[in-house]
């Protein structure tokens, strides 16, 4: 991994507009990872809520919700990427070429078992010990400072082993990368840096999946195409996803990455027009606790973001309480995606995004409450 600029807290902004990325292009996404979700065992897709009391709150058309509270029964959309990477890494390490899961699973049951590496903040290790289990693979997951004990006892449950960093999601990064420097193990990694970059990518494939289902969705609710999507971020693989489907077509929607004012990187570093890190602090929305935008991210979200917005925790707990009580559990990351809606269509900041995306909003509410335990707390 690769050290950049650290900003601290008092150098950095909470909003920016960036109308040029509307006539930013991307290539369209691979067809098939729909066709492999729906393979899998349990697969339907997440609902999409419509919730009309916040259209009225927000001054706009239609408000909708993606909710991914319950994605293969785990409580966040992580899978979406972790299953897409995990059978293409392994596939291409076996020397097996395209097979389906369950021929994925048959094949290397007779072949030298290979251990599965992954760092995470809750989720997306979670995913990782999930598709182990079903493929009867272990997996060794690297978790830092700040993820709750019950998160952490979750990942156990799947069958993982779990090893404490003492540090943030960054060191946490580089000690599973440490551990899986070896020929029986794969790294599975939803964040990239030069030389690490194949499986982020597939990652990042994975979770096409979700906005192939948020358009059939919209379509069947008479809404018509998005015009407003907001995206809550990490290391930036899912707005990664977002730019690259919704910007392989013509009049895409306005795309708005959220991110907690203590992690703000993704907004940092489009501040600053280059890859930066930041010092940050803690959050309740602990999945997007990163300091270093994904590199293969990165140029997808220079490119192609029109508005990068920070929330503060008093936001997103409020979001949180406001969702649930109009039947959405979500947790705190995936409220943050209305608490950025809320910040970015103030009086002032409304006029600075394009004119035609109030007719249908999307948030995607990437998490569970399930997924946060220290709710319960």
């Amino acid at each position: 991994m690769t050290t950049q600029t650290v900003l601290t807290a008092p150098e950095r902004t909470t909003w920016l507009a960036r109308p040029a990325a509307r006539s930013w292009t991307s290539p369209a996404p691979s067809p098939d990872v729909a066709d492999f979700h729906a393979g899998l065992p349990g697969y339907a897709p997440t609902p999409l809520v419509e919730l009309p009391s916040l259209a009225e709150e927000l001054k706009v058309g239609r408000v909708f919700v993606k909710d991914e509270s319950a994605r293969f029964g785990l409580p966040a959309f992580k899978i979406l990427g972790a299953s897409w990477a995990i059978h293409r890494a392994l596939s291409e390490h076996h020397g097996l070429g395209r097979v389906s899961f369950d021929g994925l699973r048959q094949r290397i049951a007779d072949l030298p078992p290979v251990r599965l590496v992954t760092a995470t903040d809750g989720n997306h290790g979670r995913a990782v010990a999930r598709i182990a289990s079903l493929l009867g693979l272990t997996a060794e997951v690297f978790v830092p400072d700040g993820v709750h004990p019950a998160a952490r006892a979750a990942i156990k449950a799947e069958g993982a082993t779990v090893v404490d960093v003492a540090g943030p999601y960054d060191e946490a990064v580089r000690a599973a990368a440490a551990s899986a420097d070896e020929p029986a193990a794969l790294l599975i990694q939803d964040t990239a840096w030069p030389g690490y970059e194949q499986v982020p990518q597939w990652v990042v494939e994975g979770y096409a999946t979700l906005f192939a289902e948020v358009d059939a969705q919209l379509t069947a609710a008479g809404a018509g195409p998005a015009g407003l999507v907001a995206v809550p971020v990490g290391v930036g693989s899912l707005a990664q996803a977002a730019v690259a489907h919704y910007r392989s077509r013509s009049n895409g929607p306005t795309l708005l990455s959220v991110e907690p004012e203590t992690a703000a990187s993704v907004l940092a570093s489009l501040a600053l027009g280059r890859l930066t890190s930041i010092e940050t602090g803690s959050t309740i929305m602990a999945g997007l606790n990163c300091a270093t935008p994904s590199s293969l991210a990165w140029p997808y979200l220079v490119g192609g973001l029109d508005a990068s917005v920070a929330v503060t925790e008093a936001a997103a707990s409020q979001a949180t309480r406001d969702l649930a009580s109009l039947g959405v559990p979500a947790g705190p990351c995936g409220a943050a995606a209305l608490a950025g809606i809320r910040a970015a269509l103030t009086p002032e900041r409304r006029s600075e995004l394009a004119r035609d995306h109030t007719a249908t909003i999307v948030l995607l509410s990437t998490e569970g409450s399930a997924a946060n335990p220290a709710l319960a707390d």
